[in-house]
């Protein structure tokens, strides 16, 4: 029995699929190679170093959601002020791609460096907001900022269009910050961000979240909120550590069920208790 040459039909189809099979393998290598710098943009943007403080921990995770290019715009950042204070932010760019994750880099360093001048974080807020609005960009940013007293653990805070901040007690009491807050950065021209006054006792928690933390597709902000604040006054009775509290805080994200980035930064206070 003899076989049939392939006619010359054959032969062109099998060129063809030859063709599209290299072609797709090359732009599957090419997204891969996407995908892979944009997630080092994202963490390369992150600070490498968290500060140390007297009596006070801190500790983050972070967990870029992405597909294909789809990289987010959260941070988180925490660093020591030319008077001693510990500058705490979280944030989240609107947008998921390698702008946006490249705006989150610019907020991040903006803040920091604004922050180099002696400032309460409303005013800070409203200098960054300013400096967005100026680069024309059609990219917006939420954001909390903290200013934490070490010795007194009094802290500062101003909102922009960010979730609130959670707190817990060594006592076991916990909740959601009620800080008035103000329109995310880089919307409108002439904000102004209140400040609201807290403190962190011995045995206390503070927990700074994104959205994607919190809010998810059967979950709201709220329900997720409170989940983290009952999850906080567990670890305060407890006295876990704050980077055992950072991971169990993401074990929340994990479950929301959300398909963006997630952040948290965790501040305990381990110093001892007031004498009664």
């Amino acid at each position: 029995m003899s076989l049939m040459r392939p006619t010359e039909d054959g032969d062109e189809l099998l060129a063809r699929l030859g063709s599209l099979t290299a072609r797709a393998r090359e732009l599957a290598e090419l997204q891969r190679s996407r995908v892979e710098l944009a997630v080092a943009l994202q963490r390369g943007m992150l600070p490498r170093d968290l500060p140390s403080a007297h009596h006070l921990r801190l500790a983050v995770r972070y967990a870029p959601a992405y597909h294909g290019l789809n990289v987010g715009g959260d941070w988180y950042d925490a660093f020591t002020m030319p008077d001693g204070r510990i500058g705490l932010s979280i944030g989240d760019v609107q947008g998921h791609n390698i702008e946006a994750a490249a705006f989150m880099g610019q907020v991040r360093v903006t803040l920091r460096a604004l922050a180099s001048v002696p400032s309460e974080p409303g005013e800070l807020l409203a200098r960054t907001n300013d400096l967005l609005l100026s680069l024309g960009t059609d990219l917006f940013a939420t954001c909390s900022f903290i200013r934490l007293d070490p010795a007194t653990g009094v802290l500062e805070s101003a909102r922009a269009g960010h979730v609130p901040h959670i707190w817990a007690t060594a006592d076991g009491r916990s909740g959601v910050a009620e800080d008035e807050g103000g329109p995310p950065l880089g919307i409108l021209d002439g904000v102004r961000y209140p400040v609201t006054r807290h403190r962190i006792t011995p045995g206390g928690v503070l927990v700074l979240v994104t959205d994607g933390v919190v809010e998810g597709p059967s979950l709201s902000v709220d329900e997720g909120l409170d989940q983290v604040a009952r999850l906080a006054g567990i670890a305060a009775v407890a006295g876990m550590a704050a980077d055992s509290l950072a991971a169990a805080v993401m074990k929340v994200a994990e479950r929301v069920g959300h398909e963006d980035d997630a952040a948290v930064l965790v501040v305990t206070h381990d110093g001892p208790a007031a004498a009664r």
